[in-house]
């Protein structure tokens, strides 16, 4: 450890060994102090460890570990996390003391600890990155509401060897004291009757009961009710007396998933966790589940990290959907973390949706996880038919209307569902009215005049504006041909729901999506224009499901087009009632495409297949390891010279980046015009196949550790694994 940065975070009081003055200024013989190992909440690279202070006695008994403490950093007071109580420092030098102890409740676990260590080797970052993800900030008035924790017995300043043995015991719950008088009867743990539709589906649950680390994949029915069947599998975990934690996309299906899981549990508490949760109940919450009170959680992609005590199951539904990877850094994703629980804790883990990722086939071609589908003939039964709007056996796949975007097929689907007393789903892939326009002469993009944004009809009349700055057109030129007028490139829900009305009348329309999204709606004749991920629940299904711009959405410049519009599409179509019943789904886009055939047969699992196997010829994740290193290009280039590639692996770039998509701030789109003055922006990515994952993620960290100490100008941003490569 350097010196000079050692000496910078312990300046103040005295060394534990030598001599100290008293109060009337005699000299004494010095007394060993206790030691705590704390990780400070700095987020530099290179400073990324935990730190030795003393401990004095008045904080002794509050010094437990896991709790939050003040520490003097570097000249600063700054917050931190006592990890453990150590008898003596192995450092030679001075140490500071503690200056105190900001709560006496411990708030991070060991499990918790070593997990968050782990994810920020796994994807390049800090430690105290991590535990801002992990830990919510301090409540005090919500902290104080509660109970204080008995303290453990014995605790004084001794040396503790971990966090978990400072935590308070748990005694038992009312659904403990009920598990040990029936979990000898068979029957009170047999599995639910729903999972008994999938042959693996019983199996996967008896290595819950049996607390066996089952790892598995599962492909949902159409139709299926996923949350009665995860709410199921936690009840399994509960009456076995362990815990479970299940991870949602949004705030909709978390609140599907709550009400499941209060019918399952027959009388085991249960907690969610969600990021718009104020602060004091989120907080209330987080402690009610880190001192055992509840051990079966559910919540988005914040509650991932959650203290559930002696986990038995960990899941996550609709893994593919981008909502489960987390924006700041170190972008951990919400799959990758449950693996890392499972793995590191033996409990189970349950990787579940209509659709599959590429990241869920490797799983299942790897062998370290093992599929729960269900069987053909219950497969056709519970599906919808499915049908391409251009297959020649379609409703007028004759006519010259065959591949507009309300076909003929389309629209006799449609109205065979309303006049059977069904609702209608249509999905289309944006929000808005027209989200993009173009000119109507030599079809360019329209672009603002001021910012260079992209312009955008926001209603049937009046100028578009612009996306970015919001400043309406009123005047459109086009830049490279002079012409006046503006065509559509992408039509929103808002106009396909406009059209529906005009070409339905009479009929309700009701749009969902963007601020107004609709959970539910009744079982009656009307149209719902909904974006992908705010398809409303009907009870007995829709009737029809009519899947717009298909086209549009494969053709998305996007390593993940393919699959993430099977996900959308598979989503949408499960809502629909099965082919028996009428139900039917129409695919705007060509029947020979293979996602179309996927679709159509409702194979997930080959097209993940398929998926995977492109991803391997093209070495893209996750078949390799790959990271993404941009921002300015004097950074970029000083970081790759620093870059120690591991072996095996190889430099891809740098190459400048194109600017697109929405500025931050409306200032910073107002100095976005095209000047030959500007920065550029570059990207370089790094691939190195998956036995060097740990060395590339090393040599990552060494490099922002390297830019971090020398203090180097520019702003670097270190990715690995990044889902948009494109």
């Amino acid at each position: 450890m350097p010196s000079d940065i050692h000496q910078a975070m312990t300046t103040a009081p005295p060394a534990t060994r030598g001599t100290r003055r008293s109060a009337a200024g005699a000299r004494q013989p010095a007394v060993e102090r206790p030691v705590a190992r704390v990780a400070v909440e700095v987020s530099l690279a290179h400073l990324d460890r935990p730190f030795d202070y003393l401990v004095d006695e008045r904080d002794s008994a509050a010094a437990r570990p896991g709790v939050r403490v003040r520490v003097r950093f570097a000249g600063r007071l700054v917050g931190g996390y006592l990890l453990a109580r150590l008898t003596e420092s192995e450092h030679q030098g001075r140490l500071g003391y503690l200056e105190r102890v900001v709560s006496p409740e411990p708030v991070l676990t060991a499990e918790v600890a070593d997990l968050a260590r782990a994810v920020a080797d796994r994807y390049a970052g800090t430690l105290a990155d991590v535990l801002r993800l992990a830990v919510p900030p301090r409540h005090a008035k919500a902290e104080a509401s509660l109970a204080e924790p008995p303290a453990p017995p014995g605790q004084s300043g001794s040396a503790v060897p971990s966090v978990q043995s400072a935590l308070p015991s748990v005694p038992p719950t009312p659904s403990d004291a009920r598990t040990s008088t029936t979990s000898s009867d068979p029957g009170a743990l047999s599995a639910p009757e729903g999972w008994a539709r999938y042959p693996a589906g019983p199996a996967f649950l008896a290595a819950v009961r049996d607390r066996r680390p089952a790892r598995a994949v599962w492909q949902a029915l159409p139709g299926e009710d996923w949350p009665a069947r995860l709410a199921d599998a936690a009840a399994v975990a509960a009456r076995s007396g362990r815990g479970a934690l299940i991870i949602v996309p949004d705030a909709r299906d978390l609140h599907r998933l709550d009400t499941a899981l209060a019918a399952a549990l027959d009388g085991h508490p249960h907690l969610t966790l969600a990021a718009d949760l104020g602060p004091a109940e989120r907080y209330r919450r987080f402690l009610a589940i880190r001192r055992g009170d509840v051990r079966i959680v559910a919540g988005t992609r914040a509650a991932v990290f959650a203290p559930v005590a002696d986990l038995g199951m960990v899941a996550v539904f609709d893994d593919g959907d981008d909502l489960l990877a987390e924006p700041r850094a170190p972008y951990p994703h919400a799959r990758e973390v449950l693996m890392m629980r499972s793995a590191a804790g033996s409990c189970a883990l349950l990787v579940g949706g209509f659709a599959r990722t590429a990241e869920a086939q490797l799983m299942l071609d790897s062998g370290w996880a093992h599929p729960v589908t269900p069987d053909r003939p219950g497969l056709r039964a519970a599906m919808p038919r499915i049908e391409a709007a251009g297959d020649d056996y379609a409703t007028g796949a004759t006519s010259a209307a065959a591949h507009a975007r309300l076909s003929p097929a389309a629209f006799a689907a449609a109205r065979a569902a309303l006049d059977a007393g069904a609702p209608v789903l249509v999905q289309v892939p944006r929000s808005g009215y027209l989200p993009t326009v173009a000119c109507a002469r030599c079809r360019r993009q329209a672009l603002c005049r001021r910012c260079h944004g992209p312009l955008a009809q926001t209603a049937g009349a009046g100028p578009p504006s612009c996306r970015w700055c919001g400043v309406p057109e009123a005047h459109f030129r086009c830049a490279a041909c002079g012409f006046s007028s503006i065509r559509a490139m992408a039509i929103g829900s808002a106009r396909t729901a406009e059209e529906f009305g005009r070409a339905f009348p009479g009929v309700t329309v009701l749009s969902s999506g963007g601020p107004k999204v609709r959970a539910t709606i009744p079982p009656k004749p009307a149209v719902v224009v909904a974006t992908p991920g705010a398809e409303p629940v009907v009870a007995g299904g829709y009737g029809a499901a009519l899947l717009l711009d298909g086209s549009a959405m494969l053709a998305r410049p996007d390593l993940r087009a393919a699959e993430e519009t099977l996900r959308r599409w598979m989503a949408a179509a499960a809502l629909v009632r099965p082919s028996g019943d009428g139900g039917r789904v129409i695919i705007g886009a060509d029947g020979s495409l293979p996602t179309v055939q996927a679709m159509v047969r409702w194979d997930p699992g080959g097209h993940a297949t398929r998926e995977l196997s492109a991803r391997r010829e093209l070495q893209f994740p996750p078949w390799v390891a790959m990271a993404a290193i941009e921002g300015d290009a004097a950074g970029v280039l000083a970081a790759l010279d620093v870059l120690a590639v591991p072996p095996d692996g190889e430099l891809l770039g740098p190459v400048e980046l194109e600017e697109s998509g929405q500025p931050e701030h409306h200032e910073q789109a107002e100095h976005s015009r095209a000047t030959t003055d500007r920065a550029p922006r570059l990207r370089a990515l790094v691939r190195t196949p998956l036995a060097h994952r740990k060395a590339l993620c090393a040599a990552l960290q060494a490099v922002a550790a390297s830019r971090s100490a020398r203090k180097e100008p520019g702003a670097v941003r270190i990715r690995v694994d990044p889902s948009d490569l494109f």
